[in-house]
């Protein structure tokens, strides 16, 4: 039998493609990741199924679209009744490891602003029939990964394995605010850690002044990043000389806000060397505008989830040090790498790099993600690298989604998928004419009175959005304009192709309605 190969799948957080040496950038300096591209092959249109964390890593992990594994937004866990691909993978003889970022349930522990309510003068159902749904995920189980009730390792509160991984050390949360698993270490590290974090322990630095920015007083040493490789590196150790093949996912926090890189890595970029996104300024949807409006009237808190507007200035200063954290995930990445190399286990393991969504970065003025299906934040990185296989350097241009992701590698690995993965093995088969991106939002926000549920297209060279319950959509030739600027949904020159877009966009729909589960009978 051939040698089964391993993997080591390393994921950021809130990373836009183009924030690489090797998707273009030529400010930002990435040398190991690029360095896996250098080696393998790119894919430049590689879009998120859905640009929220908690759905599309959902995804990433089923091989499933939201609408398929319920996980529609965050504060919805993927349920333990979906099968996951790493649980193939352990069912095939491999170790798991999953070290890092997780967020397959919720982190904050706060009540949901979507819930139920009893409706006067009518009888109220029982708890367990108010939802189309009896196991509505609500159990303990479900609550592994709320940071308040973290109080021992994720590790010694699960009975097996969690959603496939044999092994967990997990860090929930962003940036300084990190938590989790790595956060019991850090305070073993320093009894004084929880002084270091936050904005109110942070170092003085009057350089910069931005929404979710601060000097943290968090050392190199004991930031996330550093945590994550270094127990990854510890954990391939352990893996060395033993016969059976591996799956681990080094999964960093960063760069997702708040913006607060350790040590050098404050002060690596000057902000005055950034350039600001050609879309900066422009675009006029209606949330725009008030996401625009409610910072020029201080309304906009801006300290949130939520998108928000930012200046000239703030934009500068904000990619300048998301361009910190990144490059501190690069060295953290080429210190594994290095490890991999040094116990022989480098040319058996298949590389892979990519995010769970992007980041506006600017981009029309805007910074985060959420209701706004533009480029920054649906099209993300992915780079694979198989030392058995001969693509030094290609670029692969067929558009690609995050569900493919499951079956590429149990593909690689020699394990028939289950029934009902949606995704396809982008070695093994032609790219389709279409993607679709799913959002759907739990509450408002900044130029919205509702929340949103949002379905994208993105074909070759359009993109199509269309929203519920609003008065208006969008549509973009991504071939004439690539910032997304001239909105053609309502304009006469767009009707042709609003016409077939909206054809492919349900022929598409169709195609990811769920297969599972299999009938029992012919019935």
């Amino acid at each position: 039998m051939t040698k089964r190969p391993n993997f080591l799948f390393i994921i950021t957080d809130q990373h836009r493609a183009d924030h690489l040496g090797c998707g273009g950038n030529p400010v930002v300096r990435t040398p190991n990741i690029d360095g896996i591209a250098a080696k393998g092959t790119q894919w430049d249109r590689f879009y998120v199924a859905n640009p929220i964390c908690m759905p599309n890593r959902a995804s990433i992990m089923t091989g499933r679209m939201c609408s398929a594994h319920g996980a529609r937004h965050n504060g919805i866990p993927l349920s333990k009744d979906h099968t996951t691909f790493v649980e193939l993978l352990r069912d095939a003889g491999y170790r798991t490891g999953l070290i890092g970022k997780s967020h397959l349930q919720s982190f904050t522990g706060l009540p949901a602003t979507n819930r139920y309510e009893p409706a006067e003068g009518m009888h109220t159902p029982s708890p367990l029939l108010r939802d189309a749904i009896k196991n509505n995920r609500h159990s303990p189980e479900y609550d592994l990964e709320v940071v308040p009730k973290w109080d021992q390792p994720l590790a010694e509160r699960i009975d097996g394995d969690f959603y496939g991984f044999e092994h967990v050390e997990v860090a929930a949360d962003h940036a300084d605010k990190a938590s989790g698993d790595y956060l019991l270490w850090a305070r073993q590290q320093r009894a004084d850690f929880d002084q270091l974090v936050g904005p109110e322990n942070a170092l003085p630095d009057n350089r910069i002044d931005a929404p979710q920015a601060w000097r943290t007083a968090v050392p190199e040493e004991l930031y996330s990043t550093s945590w994550i490789a270094d127990r990854s590196a510890a954990w391939l150790r352990e893996r060395a000389g033993e016969d059976a093949p591996f799956f681990l996912q080094m999964s960093f926090p960063d760069p997702h806000h708040p913006f607060t890189p350790p040590g050098r890595y404050w002060d690596m970029y000057d902000p005055a060397d950034i350039d600001l996104p050609d879309s900066f300024g422009k675009g006029d949807l209606p949330p725009i505008r008030a996401m625009k409006a409610a910072m020029e009237d201080g309304s906009d808190p801006r300290d949130n989830q939520s998108p928000f507007a930012v200046t000239e200035d703030e934009a500068r200063a904000i990619i300048a040090l998301t361009y910190g954290m990144i490059t501190m995930i690069d060295d953290a990445v080429g210190r594994v790498l290095k490890q991999l190399e040094e116990l022989g286990l480098a040319e058996d393991t298949v590389v892979i790099f990519t995010s769970d969504h992007g980041d506006y970065m600017g981009d029309h003025g805007l910074m985060l993600k959420l209701l706004l299906h533009y480029q920054s934040i649906i099209r993300v990185p992915f780079l694979w690298h198989d030392p058995q296989a001969e693509a030094a350097g290609l670029k692969n241009s067929g558009l690609a989604s995050s569900i493919d992701i499951a079956p590429t590698i149990l593909a690689r690995a020699g394990i028939q998928a289950y029934n009902g993965i949606q995704g396809r093995d982008l070695h093994g088969s032609a790219p389709p004419d279409a993607v679709i991106i799913e959002e759907d939002s739990q509450r408002q926000m900044t130029g919205f009175d509702r929340p949103q549920r949002v379905r994208t297209v993105v074909t070759e060279r359009y993109r199509m959005s269309l929203r519920e319950g609003e008065d208006w959509d969008e549509l973009y030739d991504l071939a004439a304009d690539p910032g997304e600027t001239v909105n053609l949904f309502d304009h006469p020159e767009g009707q042709a192709a609003r016409r077939d877009l909206t054809d492919i966009m349900l022929r598409r729909m169709i195609a990811l309605q769920d297969r599972a589960p299999l009938p029992a009978y012919r019935a």
